[in-house]
């Protein structure tokens, strides 16, 4: 499998183990001597390879049984080293075994059996993510204990197991139980129901059936579709037109608008009126001096005739 589908399929299913049983960083590996054997023989940065298979920070534990197993097979070649490596560089995971108790460390099998489920009820408790490359370890936890990560390192590459059967069951139940909660819990009766059982109430239980509605929260309205009115921050605002004060509106009394009763506005008064309407000043025309001149003529002209009759 190329490697970058595989790093999706190992992050959609630490994704599962987040949301559904609670999977935290820094995920808690726990590790076996096999495991830890491996990944110095193969010159692995565990703890880099480990981030980037988990897609989080990481806290890499070994059990005080798995210490005392290489501890025991130290004179092997390559043995030193893992011991110096799980010294400086993996957490020492308390299990309970004493020395003193247990002369013999035990089998690796029962150690982590009992580290990874301590109350015996088939579920991993503190939610460890186990890093082991022993089968029968991985077999016995892949098929006794619920929800358990299974890291192991084959040809020098860190291969992480799909879900157990196991834990597809704990995860179909889990959301079956939400589902059946959801449907008992109160408040789940349907509107038309409850206005049935509203109308066959007294009127003694209108006070509270009002309470009750009114501690319901009110529905949002719907969204009215259809032409939007434009931004008024984006609409270009009207220029106020600045009158002249010349041009100033006449008060609407009669008596001042037709001067003193049955007089007749004058034609001056009609020239200065449409000088107002059209906005600008209105100059007085001068008569030119053959006009005058022609005027007069026929004025003296007039006065001879009347005095020859």
């Amino acid at each position: 499998m190329p490697r970058a589908k595989r790093s999706k399929q190992y992050k959609r299913l630490m994704n599962q183990y987040e949301i559904n049983f609670g999977f935290r960083e820094p995920y808690q590996v726990l590790c076996d001597s096999q495991f830890l054997e491996a990944a110095i023989r193969s010159k692995m940065d565990i703890d880099h390879i480990l981030k980037a298979t988990l897609h989080g920070s990481t806290k890499l534990l070994i059990t005080q049984c798995s210490m005392r197993w290489l501890y025991a097979r130290k004179d092997e070649p390559g043995v030193k080293a893992v011991i110096e490596f799980a010294k400086e560089r993996v957490e020492r995971r308390r299990c309970g075994h004493h020395p003193s108790d247990y002369p013999e460390p035990l089998q690796e099998i029962e150690c982590l059996d009992s580290v990874v489920d301590p109350s015996q009820n088939g579920v991993n408790k503190h939610r460890y993510v186990c890093a082991i490359n022993d089968d029968e370890v991985r077999t016995s936890l892949r098929n006794g204990v619920q929800v358990v990560p299974l890291l192991y390192i084959r040809r020098s590459v860190l291969i992480m197991e799909p879900a157990s059967a196991t834990t597809i069951k704990a995860r179909s139940r889990d959301e079956r139980a939400k589902f059946t909660a959801e449907l008992k819990s109160p408040g789940g009766k349907r509107k038309r129901q409850q206005e049935d059982t509203d109308g066959e109430d007294d009127d003694d239980n209108d006070g509270a059936v009002e309470k009750a509605e009114g501690a319901k929260p009110e529905k949002k309205k719907k969204k009215a579709y259809g032409r939007k009115e434009p931004n008024p921050l984006s609409v270009k605002k009207k220029k106020k037109e600045d009158v002249p004060q010349h041009i100033q509106k006449k008060p609407k009394n009669a008596a001042e608008t037709s001067g003193p009763e049955g007089a007749e506005p004058s034609s001056g008064a009609q020239l200065d009126t449409t000088g107002e309407a059209s906005g600008r000043k209105r100059r007085r025309k001068h008569k030119s001096k053959a006009a005058s001149a022609a005027g007069q003529d026929g004025d003296v002209q007039v006065e001879t005739s009347a005095g020859d009759s």
